[in-house]
């Protein structure tokens, strides 16, 4: 006898959960039939999956790796579904889409419009979170796709190209700079840098293409901002200069702020925008043909 698909999600429900009556409500099912159905799949497996105690659920080692599994099994059943689903209609019904936040702001807000007048059926479901956290949802098949930036660590997965986004100088609008055409990069460096925080690939991308080292987080005057809005502002109150995405900039980001925008003295000063999905998934040419669409958004 093999388990069924409904026993291995209770598994991986309590495996999230860490509790029967949590677990149970994620599931939509009263406790004991959770608890009944835990109990059935460690009697057809032939070993103890959880130690019920007062402090909580703790997987026993056999659980331990019985999730991993019982994860990608699901993961399959559920490409399954969707593939059969979507069979000769392409971005129908559920999709689920992550995307960073230095791409979901300006790119998304010009690109749904012509998405759901193509595809009037997709239901799309939007997560917008750091690339290391959304490759880790595409890869355990949480995500379908994700909206990225790269060069980034794509192990496992396939990509299509979006489109090339330059990245481009911001200073204050009083300031020296301004009198550049374009900025030599080492000229910002100088120039009291400030960046997003760590986790956020935009700040990598641009010390790359620039040749730049991190500012070391001691030096005086050193500072880091949580969002590109918020970078702007730093930037428009004379706290320093930075970089900026051209999709951000054509989107009026730097127009509020007392911000000027020049071109980078520099070569292949850009992020690669595409769509990546996990490498052997059922919805990957949907993957290929959201870029497609994406691309071709005004």
């Amino acid at each position: 006898m093999l388990p069924t698909l409904r026993q291995l999600q209770y598994l991986k429900l309590l495996a999230e959960h860490r509790s029967f009556s949590r677990a149970a409500e994620a599931a939509h099912v009263t406790q004991p039939t959770l608890s009944a159905g835990v109990q059935e799949l460690e009697r057809i497996l032939g070993a103890p999956m959880v130690d019920r105690g007062r402090a909580g659920v703790i997987l026993t080692a056999a659980g331990e790796a019985a999730v991993a599994r019982a994860s990608a099994i699901l993961t399959q059943a559920e490409d399954l579904m969707q593939a059969t689903r979507s069979a000769g209609q392409p971005l129908s019904g559920r999709f689920r889409l992550g995307v960073i936040p230095t791409i979901a702001p300006f790119l998304l807000p010009r690109a749904l419009p012509a998405l759901r007048r193509r595809f009037p059926q997709l239901r799309l479901y939007l997560r917008e979170d750091l690339t290391s956290r959304l490759f880790v949802a595409l890869k355990a098949g949480a995500l379908d796709a994700a909206l990225v930036a790269l060069p980034y660590d794509t192990t496992g997965l396939d990509c299509a190209l979006v489109e090339e986004d330059e990245l481009m100088a911001a200073f204050p609008a009083d300031h020296p700079l301004c009198a550049e055409t374009r900025v030599p990069p080492e000229k910002l460096e100088t120039a009291g840098l400030i960046l997003l925080e760590d986790g956020h690939c935009l700040r990598e991308h641009a010390l790359a293409a620039c040749g730049l080292g991190s500012p070391r987080p001691h030096d005086e005057g050193s500072f880091a901002a949580t969002s590109l809005p918020t970078l702007v502002q730093m930037v428009g109150s004379g706290l320093g200069v930075s970089f900026l995405p051209a999709m951000a900039v054509a989107a009026g980001l730097a127009d509020p702020a007392f911000v000027s925008v020049r071109p980078l003295a520099t070569e292949h000063a850009a992020r690669q925008i595409v769509v990546a999905w996990r490498r052997g998934s059922s919805r990957a040419a949907e993957g290929a043909l959201l870029a497609q669409v994406l691309q071709a958004a005004p």
